[in-house]
C-alpha cells in the first residue's frame, strides 16, 4: 500500500476547492497519495455577525485542534482568516504564490460601484469592507450578512439559485443590489463571471494576508518526510515576505481579523512596500499610511510591518480604528 497524508479542510465549497488543489499539488511534489478529512467548525454553524463571534478566526479553531490531535497531518486555511497569533505546536509550513489580492463588487444589472443608484443595499460581513465602502459613498446602505461565497452571492438581486453547500444565511437570498467578496475565492470557485468590477486598493485596501493560502503542520512536522520537503519547495518567498508585513502590522495594532484594517504589501525591485488603511467603522474618518525598506528576510518584512503599525499609532490610528 502506498503512502499517504491526510488534509484537514472545512465542508464549504471554498474550503474544499482551495484544500484540494493544495493537496494534489503537494501530492504531486511528494508522491504521496492524500485523504481529505472534513472538519466542521464552529462558523460554521452558529448564525450572527463575524465581529460580534470573534472574527473569521472561529473557522481555523477546530481545524487547528484537528490537526493538533493527529486527526491531520496538514490543514489548509485561507491566511486573512486566521489570527496572528501562532499557536503553541503549529507552524505555517507552507505559503503558496498568491492569487489576486483584490476585493470584487458583484452587483446586479452589471452595475459598477460609481453607477450603483443613492442607498444601494450592499451586503458584507466585513467591517473593513464596510468603512471603506463608506468613505468612498456615504449613502451606501451596509447590510451585514454570513454564509459561504455561494449563498452570499445568491443575496443579489437577479443572481438566482446558488449552491447550497449548508452554509448558515441562506433564509434570504435576491435581496441585495450588491455584495463584496474577495476576488481571490471567486476565481477558486470558478464564479468570476459575476463579478461586476474588481475593486482597485486605492478604493479597497484587502485584509492582510487576502488571496494567500496557509498551509499548516505541527513543529515537530506532518509525520512524512517527503510532505515535509513537498512544503517546503511549495512555499512563496516574495508571498511569504509580503503576508508577513501585512500581518506583523495587523499584530502591532492589536488588531483582529474583524478590524477596520486594510494592508497590502509588494515587491518594487529590491524594496517591499507596505500599504496601510485604519478606518472609522462607519467610515468617517480613515488613516492611510506608506512605508518601503530594502529587504530580503523574513524578519525585515516583520519589522517593516511592525513600524508602520507603530507610526500610524502615534498619529491616533487605534482611536481612528475603534481599537483604543
Amino acid at each position: 500500500m502506498s503512502e499517504s497524508f491526510r488534509v484537514g479542510t472545512r465542508g464549504s465549497a471554498l474550503a474544499r476547492t482551495q484544500t484540494g488543489w493544495a493537496a494534489q499539488k503537494l501530492a504531486g511534489i511528494s508522491g504521496l497519495d492524500v485523504e481529505t478529512v472534513l472538519v466542521k467548525t464552529e462558523g460554521d454553524v452558529v448564525t450572527g455577525s463575524l465581529a460580534t463571534l470573534g472574527g473569521t478566526g472561529v473557522f481555523a479553531a477546530a481545524l487547528r485542534q484537528h490537526l493538533l490531535d493527529a486527526g491531520c497531518d496538514l490543514a489548509v486555511h485561507s491566511l486573512k482568516d486566521l489570527p496572528t497569533a501562532q499557536p503553541e505546536g503549529l507552524v505555517l509550513a507552507a505559503i503558496p504564490a498568491r492569487e489576486d489580492v483584490r476585493d470584487a463588487l458583484c452587483s446586479r444589472d452589471s452595475l459598477g460601484l460609481d453607477q450603483l443608484p443613492h442607498g444601494a443595499k450592499i451586503g458584507t460581513g466585513s467591517p473593513r469592507r464596510a468603512a471603506q465602502l463608506l468613505a468612498y459613498r456615504s449613502d451606501f446602505e451596509i447590510v451585514d450578512i454570513r454564509g459561504n461565497v455561494p449563498t452570499r452571492l445568491g443575496r443579489v438581486k437577479g443572481v438566482g439559485k446558488t449552491l447550497d453547500d449548508g452554509s448558515v444565511g441562506r433564509s434570504t437570498q435576491g435581496d441585495l443590489d450588491a455584495v463584496i467578496l474577495a476576488a481571490a475565492g471567486m476565481r477558486r470557485l470558478g464564479l468570476e463571471d459575476h463579478i461586476t468590477e474588481y475593486l482597485d486598493p486605492s478604493i479597497m485596501l484587502p485584509a492582510p494576508g487576502q488571496g494567500a493560502l496557509a498551509l499548516e503542520t505541527r513543529s515537530a512536522g506532518s509525520g512524512h518526510q517527503a510532505l515535509d520537503a513537498a512544503l517546503s519547495q511549495f512555499d512563496d518567498a516574495h508571498t511569504r515576505m509580503q503576508v508577513e508585513a501585512e500581518r506583523a502590522l495587523l499584530s502591532t495594532l492589536e488588531a483582529g481579523c474583524a478590524a477596520p484594517i486594510g494592508a497590502l504589501a509588494h515587491i518594487d525591485g529590491d524594496d517591499l512596500v507596505l500599504e496601510a488603511v485604519a478606518c472609522n467603522p462607519d467610515g468617517s474618518e480613515t488613516m492611510r499610511r506608506s512605508a518601503r525598506i530594502a529587504c530580503s528576510t523574513t524578519d525585515a518584512a516583520q519589522q517593516l510591518g511592525r513600524s508602520l503599525a507603530q507610526s500610524m499609532i502615534a498619529d491616533g490610528a487605534a482611536v481612528v480604528a475603534g481599537l483604543a
